[in-house]
């Protein structure tokens, strides 16, 4: 007959820790004490500063695809019914996404929680705008400075439980920001400042000329809009302002058709070169991120100003 061994004190510690040692260690995150917000942005350049700043507190969804015009974009039904789902919905505002004024005015009127990240930014009057304004806020990124402050606040107030996490991830980017703004004032410094005219599609420069010292010279479309059209007349009275002013290239954004655009810088024998509007690049772009497209942007009318 085996001997029993005694169960000793020792025994029992040993026993316990190689319990406790099998069970699964808990994890800890911002989005853990409850489901992360559901937000749904209009332009990836908007959903992308409120993701930097929301982490992994919320789940984003952006309605406009990379490359689509802010414009003259439509949702689709099942993006509306995302809207309506949404526990906050953040624009641009400043009637940038002039085809979804109406919706959005909608969603406001049932009193879903729309935040215009642009609202507080001051503005620049354009006569040729439709509502008197340039929207474009983001070419100065001081102003995007204002944009982290309204999402910051918005995401705070839906989720107050997670209030320093947003603002922790604020203050980083706002760090971020800073540095972007003393670059591009870096590689500016090296165009002189008479060259620092700009011809672009449309007129998207105000922020960045206001900040950076440039001057908008012209445009293909003369507007703030890009679905503002232009006549045989401006058209060539611009090609009249390339010759005289002996601007090297004509700028033109990812979201509009070039051929216009084309066709001037073949009759006037400049170049015309490629930057980010209204859209960020696919994730496997230049400009994946509002930093990214900045820097993208600003190589571009540094080399083709040079």
């Amino acid at each position: 007959m085996p001997i029993r061994q005694p169960v000793t004190p020792l025994l029992i510690l040993l026993l316990l820790f190689g319990l406790s040692a099998c069970r699964p260690t808990p994890t800890t995150g911002p989005a853990d004490a409850a489901p992360p917000l559901q937000v749904v942005v209009t332009t990836s350049i908007v959903g992308d500063v409120v993701q930097r700043i929301g982490g992994d507190a919320i789940d984003v969804q952006v309605l406009m695809p990379a490359g689509v015009d802010p414009h003259s974009f439509e949702p689709t039904p099942r993006q509306v019914a995302a809207m309506s789902d949404a526990d906050l919905i953040f624009s641009h505002g400043l009637n940038l996404e002039e085809t979804m004024a109406p919706l959005l005015h909608s969603m406001a009127a049932e009193q879903k929680r729309i935040v215009a990240v642009a609202a507080g930014v001051q503005i620049i009057a354009v006569a040729d705008a439709p509502d008197g304004i340039d929207p474009h806020t983001w070419m100065d990124p001081n102003n995007v400075l204002v944009w982290v402050d309204a999402i910051t606040q918005a995401l705070s107030e839906a989720d107050p439980a997670h209030a320093s996490y947003f603002e922790g991830n604020a203050e980083a980017y706002r760090q971020q920001l800073h540095q972007l703004d003393a670059w591009i004032r870096q590689q500016v410094a090296t165009i002189p400042p008479a060259r620092r005219q700009i011809v672009t599609d449309h007129l998207i420069f105000s922020y960045f000329a206001r900040r950076y010292g440039f001057e908008q010279i012209g445009a293909i479309m003369p507007a703030t809009s890009s679905l503002a059209g232009s006549s045989a007349q401006a058209l060539s009275q611009l090609e009249d302002i390339i010759r005289s002013s002996g601007v090297p290239s004509i700028f033109v954004g990812n979201t509009v058709n070039p051929d216009v655009a084309q066709r001037v810088a073949q009759d006037t024998g400049v170049r015309l070169i490629k930057i980010y509007t209204g859209s960020l690049s696919p994730a496997d772009g230049p400009a994946a991120t509002y930093l990214d497209y900045m820097r993208y942007d600003t190589r571009q009318i540094v080399q083709g100003l040079r």
